[in-house]
């Protein structure tokens, strides 16, 4: 393991070297009044949102196919969406199938430190090169404006006593992680108003303990969070702290703000493409002039290719991902459909095809349909109204499903219900935001 691999902790690397996160812990144990944990939100790069829930075995699966696919995976990491150690059984699992199956890993998890520290010894017998705490305050005064709640165990406490708990706690496990040389950066998150003039104390301090690096990240307005209205704070006020700050601990300065369950090189957070994968290049789009007629039209009427033909043969299954692996992508965001083969004895890829771009109303449904004329069946983690009533009068059956690609391939060609893979909305019971912890 060469421990400047990791491109959060080492800039030098972030070009070249890549990550995959494993969201395979969905609950958390703090509320925080910046975060609004939605785990199928397509449309945001940020902690705490991933598309899918992986048990330990899915994520196993799941990370074969992402270090075949990109052999510059040098780390793996577990950032939620919730927290790693309010999950802590699913989380060291997974780190110790992940050590035993790749032994030259770098693994990383991403914490509030709230409950990690009865996990430090079996993150030292893992071999978890490095983590990376949340912390947002040393003074429980501010931290209590920035916390809703905080559960211990099964006992939940308010803002000033769950704000003084969590401090203790972190504060403790900067300590352990330090003694047992672990690499610990600190992340703390700009909120105006808030801490930003404390943001340098906290860096003093995460200097004082031994901390390797200090992350202070602005704050992205997420709606349905207690802090939604809150203004992001501007740059020069970010370059003024990281220059107060860097007096007493090295700065990170090129921060993507990951979900979790991003992949691949940080300048590439949703990461469309595998790399080893072809790229079909679908050719243009038809002219608006011609582009609305030809789906109405008799099969042979035109010889011109690009006509859509519902009754030509059409064997294969299209689908939106991510990463390749996992059917994790609105179809409104997607760039480029996998093509599978679902008439041989295993579903096949066979290729991926790229989608027209955004713009130009129900055309760009039409040209879309197209690119994939040969496809019989979409599947994607959201579709709008639009495209899927366009589509469906084109011929294509649309499934809103999230899960491994090979799983539900394997249930459709079956003839299975995929009811247990469709894409559920979160609600809120009316007492609470509906963040998926619980009630308290």
């Amino acid at each position: 393991m060469n421990l400047d691999h990791h491109p959060c902790f080492n800039k030098k690397s972030c070009k070249d070297f890549g990550r995959v996160h494993l969201p395979v812990a969905p609950a958390c144990n703090i509320q925080c009044n910046f975060c609004n944990r939605q785990f199928d939100c397509v449309n945001e790069s940020r902690p705490g949102v991933t598309s899918s829930i992986l048990s330990p075995d899915q994520a196993m699966a799941y990370l074969a196919d992402v270090v075949a696919a990109k052999p510059n995976t040098a780390v793996v990491g577990i950032a939620g969406p919730g927290d790693p150690f309010a999950n802590g059984d699913k989380t060291m699992e997974t780190l110790t199938r992940v050590r035993a199956a790749y032994p030259d890993m770098l693994l990383c998890v991403a914490t509030n430190g709230m409950n990690i520290h009865p996990y430090l010894d079996e993150l030292k017998a893992v071999h978890t090169t490095h983590v990376s705490i949340t912390i947002n305050a040393v003074d429980p005064d501010i931290g209590a404006k920035i916390y809703a709640w905080v559960r211990d165990g099964k006992r939940s406490v308010g803002p000033a006593q769950g704000a003084a708990l969590l401090l203790e706690r972190q504060l403790a496990a900067v300590k352990g992680l330090k003694a047992r040389n672990i690499m610990v950066k600190v992340n703390s998150i700009l909120l105006p108003g808030i801490n930003d003039g404390h943001m340098v104390d906290v860096a003093e301090k995460m200097g004082e303990m031994g901390v390797d690096i200090f992350n202070c990240m602005p704050y992205f307005p997420t709606k349905g969070s207690n802090f939604e209205n809150m203004a992001e704070p501007g740059k020069d006020l970010v370059r003024e702290i990281r220059t107060a700050a860097q007096v007493f601990v090295p700065q990170m300065t090129h921060c993507k703000r990951c979900r979790a369950d991003a992949v691949g090189l940080l300048d590439d957070p949703l990461n469309q493409k595998l790399m080893d994968r072809l790229t079909y290049h679908a050719t243009a789009p038809i002219p608006l002039s011609t582009a609305t007629t030809y789906c109405h039209e008799r099969p042979g009427e035109h010889d011109d290719k690009y006509a859509f033909n519902a009754s030509a043969p059409r064997p294969y299954v299209a689908l939106a991902s991510r990463e390749g692996a996992l059917i994790n992508q609105h179809l409104g965001e997607a760039t480029e459909l996998h093509v599978y083969d679902v008439n041989q004895e295993i579903p096949t890829f066979v290729e991926t095809r790229t989608l027209p771009k955004p713009g130009g109303g129900d055309v760009r449904w039409q040209n879309l349909a197209r690119t994939i004329k040969d496809c019989h069946t979409i599947l994607v983690s959201g579709v709008g109204d639009t495209p899927k009533k366009i589509l469906g009068t084109m011929g294509f059956t649309i499934h809103e499903v999230n899960g491994m690609i090979d799983l539900v391939l394997v249930a459709l060609k079956k003839g299975e219900s995929l009811n247990h893979l469709a894409v559920r909305t979160q609600t809120a019971c009316g007492a609470c935001r509906g963040t998926g912890t619980g009630c308290m």
